[in-house]
């Protein structure tokens, strides 16, 4: 293994748990040039990196096998992120046991920090992070963090990098506030020895409703619409060949209700004619949630089976023209490596053509899973008469139309990317130029698991400017 590239640099920059790369393009975007040296066990999220850091040495084996000392040569070490494995710290997790091994591998951090004495160190993970603490076991023998202990092990990491003189700091910081079309929010922690401030990053993106995006001094969120191909199909709910889960079918009847119908001001594609109201979670949780498409994407999950988040659009078509299809607005929620986002969609027709093809279809569904508001007792006395049928009529810019199709897809990989701020090419697989083949769920899994870029990119930059300087000189 050859180290001569690192000697045109005066900093060597180490991505640990590198993955497919999310971290290592922000810090790439930042310091204009590749991190170093990437490191990660996983081959598929390697070979992902590799495709896209061709200039990176990569390293497939666990972080503890990786001597600092060996890999450095003596030379000086900007900077090292670091981002654990944080399964077994997320509250996705729910209650099952945790493994000591990978909520220890943290620790990994202060060993490089003892040997080769990085200027910065940065690690990334989920926001229960802090609660780090001793793990008890119950009567099985499963290991579980012990509930009167939490933050024991995180305040120990702290100190153990104070004690090598480190100053430390640590934050909560959501991607969309920094260029990234997703909400998800992280814990970031900053470390370093060189008696320079440790920076976080103001941000740079907003509520469009909020003052300062209506001021002009922060840009928009980027939303989860502006992730979307609306060139890839919809099918529709009615002729599936397996039909969907009563749960799921509550929920896409409760998101029309609601970001269609009731809708005061329901989101329609420019040019396209297509309202794209909501994304539906595929999720473990108790209580699965429809998201609007106008915010950004909400927090992709790595472990839900089978997927994560469905897309429900409504497409719309005047009386003259036929249906046609496409369009939405709002950042992403979080993602995760599991494929969890799927499209719903609603076709509507002027109601001056009448109901025709699915459309009775569609009202059925909705009285049956929504309620019907039309039945009651004759003795008892009439319901309030409103002024439209609720059931299958939208009104939008005071023109009726009728939805007469509902049709749902699963968001695919490379919007899963888009969302979490990856570039347009970056490579995610299936490339036979570049020899990188991964399945769909690897696509997922890997997306789901990675630093948003943004968030990366925003941190360095923020404090690693000297290095920068130098670097561009040299």
């Amino acid at each position: 293994m050859s180290f001569q590239r690192f000697m045109n640099f005066n900093e060597l920059v180490i991505d640990n748990f590198a993955g497919g790369g999310g971290a290592s393009t922000g810090i790439e975007q930042a310091i204009g040039r590749s991190v170093d040296v990437a490191i990660n066990h996983n081959d598929e999220a390697l070979a992902m990196h590799a495709v896209n850091h061709p200039n990176t040495i990569h390293l497939c084996e666990s972080v503890w096998d990786v001597d600092p000392s060996e890999v450095t040569k003596g030379q000086s070490v900007g900077l090292v992120w670091l981002s654990p494995d944080c399964k077994h710290f997320s509250k996705a997790k729910g209650k099952k046991p945790v493994e000591k091994k990978i909520r220890g591998l943290a620790w990994v951090g202060v060993r490089w920090a003892a040997k080769v004495a990085p200027r910065i160190i940065m690690l990334e993970n989920v926001e229960e992070f802090v609660t780090w603490g001793p793990l008890v076991k119950n009567k099985d023998g499963d290991l579980f963090p012990c509930p009167k202990r939490k933050g024991r092990e995180f305040k120990s990491f702290c100190n153990a990098l104070r004690y090598l003189g480190y100053k430390v700091e640590y934050r909560e910081l959501r991607a969309c506030n920094y260029g990234s079309p997703t909400i998800r929010k992280r814990f970031f922690l900053i470390a370093r020895r060189d008696g320079l401030p440790i920076v976080w990053p103001e941000p740079t993106h907003g509520d469009p409703k909020s003052a300062d995006v209506i001021s002009g001094k922060l840009l928009p969120w980027k939303t989860a619409a502006d992730c979307i191909d609306w060139s890839i199909p919809c099918p529709s709910i009615f002729e599936r060949k397996r039909p969907l889960a009563e749960k799921t079918m509550q929920r896409i009847a409760k998101g029309i209700k609601r970001y269609v119908i009731d809708s005061d001001n329901p989101f329609v594609v420019p040019n396209a004619k297509i309202v794209a109201p909501f994304v539906t979670e595929h999720a473990n949780a108790s209580s699965q949630r429809n998201m609007p498409l106008d915010e950004p994407l909400r927090t992709q999950c790595a472990q839900v089976k089978g997927g994560h988040f469905g897309l429900v659009t409504a497409f719309l078509a005047k009386h003259y023209t036929g249906v046609v299809g496409t369009e939405v607005d709002g950042p992403i929620h979080t993602i995760t490596s599991q494929d969890h986002h799927s499209l719903v969609t609603s076709n509507l027709v002027k109601t001056s053509d009448g109901l025709h093809g699915n459309s009775e279809k569609v009202r059925a569904f909705l009285i049956k899973y929504y309620g019907t508001g039309e039945g009651q007792a004759a003795n008892d006395p009439l319901h309030t008469i409103t002024t439209k049928d609720r059931y299958g009529i939208v009104t939008i810019k005071g023109e009726d139309y009728s939805i007469v199709d509902i049709g749902m897809r699963m968001m695919q990989p490379r919007e899963l990317f888009l969302a979490q701020g990856f570039p347009e090419d970056y490579i995610i697989g299936n490339d036979a130029s570049q020899g990188l083949k991964l399945t769909k769920t690897s696509q997922v899994r890997l997306c789901g698991n990675s630093v948003c870029p943004d968030l990366a990119k925003a941190l360095v930059q923020a404090n690693y400017q000297e290095q920068i300087q130098l670097d561009k000189a040299a």
